[in-house]
């Protein structure tokens, strides 16, 4: 994975977006309850990503942390579902294939209602700390158990964090994806090399991201609806003239709790009310670039 300091630059491509949509907003869940680090599932150590941190040494099992998010899967992803319906909105579901496995309502209702199955390992982990052949086996087996439990086969893929050194090499490899979002660095997708040939990110963010209440000091409601806000004005001022693209971070635990879950609602409605947005599956998005924009 070679770095890439130069982008775009100021030869920002003239996109067309479907409609002339002036932006492209991806909303994206991560569904990753029941598949955290937990000694119940062989771990060493309990989970440790936590909204409060954890005075429960590693070896010994946090109930609060459990509960928080067994929140998400029994509580939190039916309010964000029912936000979409509400809103008309499709987003893009990063899976890990346990948490899935789990909760098979849930891993139903995801397709029923229109949005994404986008592949999040089998489990919730570091990849970027496993060995090549171990990803290779995480990678099939979450295949395997996304189609069983969904009926969808993942086209797209994102790691906990971060991708290893192989990770891209192995996705594009597969055979059965069209794109990762392994990559926090522009505004729109973008081809990169893979073995001599081109290979399309659709691009993520961690700044438009709810996971900041937990470790990126957001703590008002409203701080995280004006966040999105500003962002969205931002690139959709841009869009005037050279159209781009936004990502919303989201998690069940995390703004699918009631008063975070009104800046979700509040922004859905406030992008809503303008012309030329296109809320997409991330899928979408790529099938749309690998279509209209060809790598040179």
């Amino acid at each position: 994975m070679q770095r890439d300091f130069i982008g775009y630059g100021q030869n920002v491509p003239q996109v067309r977006w479907p409609n002339d949509a002036r932006i492209a907003v991806s909303v994206v869940v991560n569904y990753e309850e029941g598949s955290e680090h937990s000694l119940l599932d062989g771990d060493d150590y309990h989970e440790t990503n936590n909204e409060v941190p954890s005075p429960v040494p590693p070896g010994i099992r946090d109930l609060n942390n459990e509960s928080f998010f067994e929140y998400g899967s029994r509580v939190g992803v039916w309010r964000l579902l029912d936000l979409f319906d509400q809103h008309q909105v499709k987003t893009t579901f990063y899976c890990c294939a346990l948490a899935l496995e789990r909760n098979r309502e849930v891993a139903s209702e995801i397709v029923a209602r229109g949005h994404e199955v986008c592949g999040h390992g089998y489990r919730w982990e570091e990849y970027h700390s496993a060995n090549e052949d171990e990803e290779w086996e995480s990678i099939k087996k979450t295949i395997a158990s996304l189609e069983q439990t969904t009926g969808q086969r993942p086209v797209g893929w994102f790691t906990r964090y971060g991708p290893s050194i192989n990770t891209r090499q192995l996705v594009a490899a597969e055979g059965g994806f069209i794109y990762d979002s392994m990559a926090l660095n522009d505004d729109l997708p973008h081809y990169v090399a893979v073995k001599g040939k081109p290979w399309l990110v659709v691009p993520y963010s961690f700044e438009t991201n709810d996971a900041r209440f937990w470790r990126g000091g957001l703590v008002s409601v409203n701080d995280f609806y004006e966040y999105l806000k500003d962002a969205f004005d931002c690139l959709y001022e841009e869009g005037q003239t050279h159209p781009k693209m936004m990502s919303v971070g989201l998690h069940c635990r995390i703004t699918g709790t009631p008063a975070r879950s009104r800046a979700v609602a509040r922004f859905l409605k406030y992008a809503n009310g303008f012309d030329g947005v296109w809320f997409a599956r991330r899928d979408e998005i790529a099938r749309w670039w690998l279509e209209h924009y060809k790598c040179n």
